[in-house]
């Protein structure tokens, strides 16, 4: 889709990605085996949910979208790679955004998704 409408002879050769694949593929990587797990585009990327409940995405806006327990935001957004997400101009607790700088090893990025994957099971179906 070109993000506008098109005339029936028109073409649309422009294809948009609106989020990191690599780190799409990474977060698969570590999430397949899950239990429950489905993928869907959300937030302008590709969020990964645990029985219903977003666990993690490729933020469209670069980085990983996080969602986590809402009392651990404030000790979260000490770090400098955790900022709170802001939907509409108001920031989120429970939501977080993970700079891409600190996703760069395995061993960073199991860290954090698996603090999500923890967090969205916690959670009742949907």
């Amino acid at each position: 889709m070109c993000g506008r409408p098109l005339l029936a002879a028109q073409r649309c050769d422009t294809v948009v990605v609106a989020y990191d694949e690599d780190l799409a593929n990474r977060i698969r990587e570590l999430v397949q085996d899950e239990p429950g797990l489905t993928e869907k585009r959300m937030f302008g990327g590709l969020a990964f949910l645990v029985n219903g409940n977003m666990a993690v995405s490729a933020s469209g806006q670069g980085g990983m979208l996080l969602r986590v327990d809402p009392t651990d935001t404030p000790a979260l957004v000490q770090r400098l790679e955790a900022t709170r997400f802001e939907m509409r101009g108001r920031e989120m607790d429970g939501w977080l955004r993970i700079d891409p700088s600190s996703l760069a090893t395995k061993r960073q990025l199991k860290s954090w998704v698996s603090r999500g994957v923890s967090y969205a099971r916690s959670l009742p179906a949907k």
